[in-house]
């Protein structure tokens, strides 16, 4: 600029010159870098002004829990997490300035965009890996909340009790979270000693997958450090592993039976684990005949319960009830009911001790209009 100025002003031409020429050069050097540097920063400045607001209202916040102070402790630290990304977000909008006509002829000169790429990459060497600690704080802080809302929106949940010992899950007036209490049948539920496992049978629609995922999402919840639904509580460190939405793929190739086993073997594996399994286990096998269902069904549980796990498993197949006999004391049968009446089926959604004894299939499909046998009784 200087050797413009002079040149303007009546002195010689050539210094102007030699600098026009040296600004041209490292340009085309520097060039390709400055372009992929700036143009890259772009989208990850736009990424990070969504975190700006919440980064600052977590600087500003005072917290005396343990945990989230330090959670956002990475947030605090220097100048700040808000500060240093608006400063990214200021270069990255001085880059946008060489777009205007007038000052992109003088940002020419000045080597605006390599002195810019300089500055972006500085922030990045000094702040670039504390962007993972800044997110790693939002998440926790946001997960935090997220509890904290569920339980102040359920002040009647009570939260769970962690014991140690063998598996155990026990629960007390256990219900789904999803379920409005107007509608909602609440159940107890006994696994650990003696018995390891349920076996679950009842006609459709009578509540047997609720039952389980019942059981699923109050342990999850439980293990969150959230409040169940139950009156009462009681488990010990657990895996979880669960055949609820098991699905053929055309596209694998894969039939809804080989994909079921492909998850039981995955189960095995897990139950072999460190923290014992609690396994849910829906119309387990249900792709095969009922021979095969009985005998392989009954090994895969041997072997989950030989390996310490717990759980249950839902079956309309009354003969997969019988597994119960072969395992006794470490399994138990207990049942879901419906009743008939004047062509409407009514479900009570509670579980009672025992085998189902009959069927509501036939009913069902009579309910519809389908033309089929007798109803079973």
């Amino acid at each position: 600029i200087g050797s413009i100025a002079t040149w303007l002003l009546g002195g010689p031409a050539w210094p102007a010159g030699v600098a026009l020429l040296l600004v041209i050069g490292f340009s085309g050097l520097v060039g390709k870098g400055v372009t992929t540097v700036l143009h890259g920063a772009g989208q990850p400045v736009r990424d990070l002004d969504v975190l700006t607001h919440a980064l600052t209202h977590l600087e500003q916040a005072s917290f005396t829990s343990t945990r989230l102070t330090r959670s956002t402790a990475s947030i605090t630290e220097g100048e700040g997490a808000s500060r240093a990304i608006r400063r990214l977000q200021r270069l990255s909008e001085q880059h946008d300035w060489q777009h205007n006509v007038i000052f992109g002829f003088i940002a020419a000169f000045v080597l605006w965009g390599p002195h810019l790429a300089f500055a972006v990459e500085r922030w990045r060497r000094r702040h670039g890996v504390q962007v993972v600690a800044w997110l790693t704080a939002v998440g926790d802080v946001e997960a935090l909340s997220s509890l904290a809302t569920y339980a102040y929106e359920h002040p009647d949940d009570p939260f769970p009790t962690l014991a140690d010992g063998p598996a155990t899950f026990e629960a007390n007036g256990l219900g789904h979270p999803l379920l409005p209490a107007a509608q909602m049948v609440r159940n107890d539920v006994r696994l650990g000693h003696p018995a390891q496992l349920l076996v679950v049978s009842g006609s459709n629609m009578s509540g047997k997958s609720t039952l389980l995922r019942s059981v699923g999402v109050n342990a999850v919840l439980a293990f969150a450090g959230a409040p169940v639904r139950a009156t009462r509580l009681t488990l010990t460190p657990l895996a979880i592993g669960a055949t609820l939405r098991v699905q053929d793929s055309i596209q694998d190739g894969r039939s809804r039976f080989y994909a079921e086993i492909t998850r039981l073997r995955e189960l095995a594996d897990l139950a072999a684990g460190p923290a014992p399994l609690l396994f849910l286990l829906d119309e387990l096998l249900h792709g095969t005949n009922s021979h095969d269902r009985l005998a392989g069904g009954t090994g895969v549980l041997k072997d989950l319960l030989d390996r310490g796990a717990i759980g249950l498993v839902t079956t309309h197949d009354m003969a997969l009830a019988g597994i119960v006999d072969q395992i006794t004391p470490r399994a138990a049968n207990v049942h879901f009911e419906d009743q008939f009446e004047d062509g409407q089926i009514h479900f009570d959604y509670r579980m009672r001790p025992g085998p189902v004894t009959r069927s509501n299939a036939l009913a069902l499909m009579q309910a519809i209009g389908l033309r089929v046998g007798p109803t079973a009784t």
